[in-house]
């Protein structure tokens, strides 16, 4: 099973990560200005983990492939690590939706 955990960076913001069974971080989020947001951060990505629409697959200007999950609002909630191709990148997405919904959550801030 995944795991949420939370984190606080060096200009005081709160983040989380989700990482899969084997510590592999599949989503990141960005910072929050306090602990509450980042958990409401989390229970978003929970819910919207399981709506396919909600995943957007992206390309950088490297041409390393990456996705964001996006809440209703249209807000990005998590962004993956760059993949080397759109097939580990598809099997992120895989894994955000298997281990999202009963991830744990450690807080480390």
């Amino acid at each position: 099973m995944g795991k949420f955990v939370i984190s606080k960076r060096t200009n005081g913001e709160f983040q989380f990560n989700l990482k899969a069974t084997n510590g592999q971080v599949i989503l990141a989020s960005e910072g929050y200005a306090t602990k509450a947001n980042c958990q409401n951060g989390i229970e978003s990505v929970k819910k919207n983990s399981q709506i396919e629409e909600r995943f957007e697959k992206k390309t950088s200007s490297n041409g390393k492939a990456y996705f964001s999950l996006k809440a209703s609002n249209g807000q990005i909630i998590g962004s993956s690590e760059m993949y080397e191709s759109t097939a580990a990148r598809d099997n992120g997405i895989e894994s955000v939706k298997k281990n999202a919904p009963d991830a744990t959550v450690e807080d480390l801030s």
